[in-house]
């Protein structure tokens, strides 16, 4: 058994994502079946030809236990003949195989061949180089309606966050940034609104990613949630004429760095009183008596403050009940998480449609999560004043 077969097999027994391979079991195994009927019937679902062998009749229904679940089939039944999938029969590891196909084509974006060559080990006749490639770009086809879709109504609240991937480009391995970006609108739901890819985290960037957003209609935006990369703050103004809200958390990883080890807890619950008051104007001036407390000591530290000041605490303007939401990038970070675990699997994708194909599918399996959710992320009585929509805040004071 091949490296890459055993790398494949260790991933798919190891893998606890069981709706979304079923999902990618099913999908391959329904395409596989069509091109086998379509080479035994001698014509493509629908296409009339003179030289067809058989005629379809239908289908059955199977249930397909796998390793990662039930799988539901359609089998293809002909009139003349019969029909019976090959990797249906009884091989201890054809499902294995199958998810391999699946994960090589679907996650690491291997060339087509290896995907054949993983197919004909199945015991099947194989499929060819153009219908591998299609496989892949129907995949690739939802993955991009799903990023390209109109984005409809107000976002009061943004969060963007990046990770790193590597990538092969013109023969070299590097790191490029994935953006990922989620939004709360008017209804008080959560939705992942896009992703992005490029060389580094600069401005440029950063403005093209928000001004694409705001070309699919992403308006009515009060706050966006980020770290503190450079250029971020400035293109959150000039683009989406927003608030920005520096990262607490990450922001009080970069004071303590200045406190020393013998005085970060000390530090950590100075500033921590700040974040407790109840309003913005007595955040900001206990903020002030933080620093003026430290400066004698901790001077770099006092003036770290006194710049920070607007950014941290920009969240303490809107309304109580979403605060604990809005300080910190805490919201996508779970999400980003789930990205970075299953990237690492893969290691270095051999160009950025793998990325796209990997990311894309978490995203839109976050985003279905999401959608399902009965109880909304933010309720609509507090979300609703902020709409720039009056019919919307109209509702919520009649509701």
């Amino acid at each position: 058994m091949t490296d890459d077969m055993m790398k494949l097999r260790t991933l798919v027994e190891k893998t606890p994502d069981a709706d979304l391979l079923r999902e990618m079991i099913g999908f391959a195994a329904q395409r596989l079946m069509e091109l086998e009927v379509a080479s035994q019937t001698g014509a493509a679902y629908g296409e009339k030809n003179p030289e067809r062998l058989a005629q379809r009749n239908g289908y059955r229904d199977r249930i397909w236990e796998t390793r990662a679940g039930a799988v539901e089939l359609r089998i293809p039944k002909l009139r003349k003949g019969s029909y019976f999938p090959g990797f249906l029969e009884p091989r201890r590891m054809a499902e294995k195989a199958l998810t391999a196909v699946v994960q090589e084509a679907y996650v690491q974006g291997v060339s087509t061949r290896s995907v054949d060559d993983l197919v004909q080990a199945m015991g099947m006749t194989g499929i060819s180089k153009s219908q591998v490639s299609r496989l892949c770009g129907e995949i690739d086809d939802k993955m991009k309606a799903f990023l390209g879709r109109p984005i409809e109504g107000d976002w009061p609240y943004l969060w963007i966050d990046a990770t790193y991937v590597k990538v092969r480009q013109n023969g070299r391995i590097v790191s490029v940034a994935v953006i990922v970006a989620v939004g709360v609108n008017g209804d008080g739901r959560r939705e992942v609104l896009g992703m992005d890819i490029g060389p580094s985290e600069a401005e440029t960037f950063w403005t093209a990613f928000l001004r694409k957003l705001a070309r699919r209609g992403l308006r009515g935006v009060k706050l966006v949630v980020s770290d503190a990369h450079e250029g971020i703050k400035a293109t959150v103004a000039k683009v989406l004429n927003a608030s920005w809200q520096r990262c607490r958390v990450h922001f009080m990883r970069n004071a303590l760095a200045h406190a020393g080890k013998s005085g970060r807890r000390v530090v950590s619950a100075f500033i921590a009183t700040a974040f407790a008051q109840d309003d913005a104007e007595a955040a900001r001036t206990q903020w002030r008596k933080v620093a003026d407390q430290l400066r004698p000591k901790l001077p770099k530290l006092a003036g770290f403050l006194d710049e920070a000041e607007t950014d941290v605490l920009a969240y303490m303007t809107f309304p109580p009940q979403h605060r604990t939401k809005l300080h910190s990038t805490n919201p996508i970070e779970r999400l980003n998480g789930e990205i970075k675990r299953r990237t690492e699997v893969v290691g270095i994708f051999p160009n950025e449609d793998a990325i796209v194909r990997l990311i894309g599918a978490i995203l839109l399996e976050q985003n279905d999560e999401w959608a399902v959710q009965r109880a909304r992320y933010m309720t609509l009585e507090t979300i609703a004043p902020l709409s720039d929509d009056p019919t919307v805040s109209l509702q919520a004071i009649a509701s």
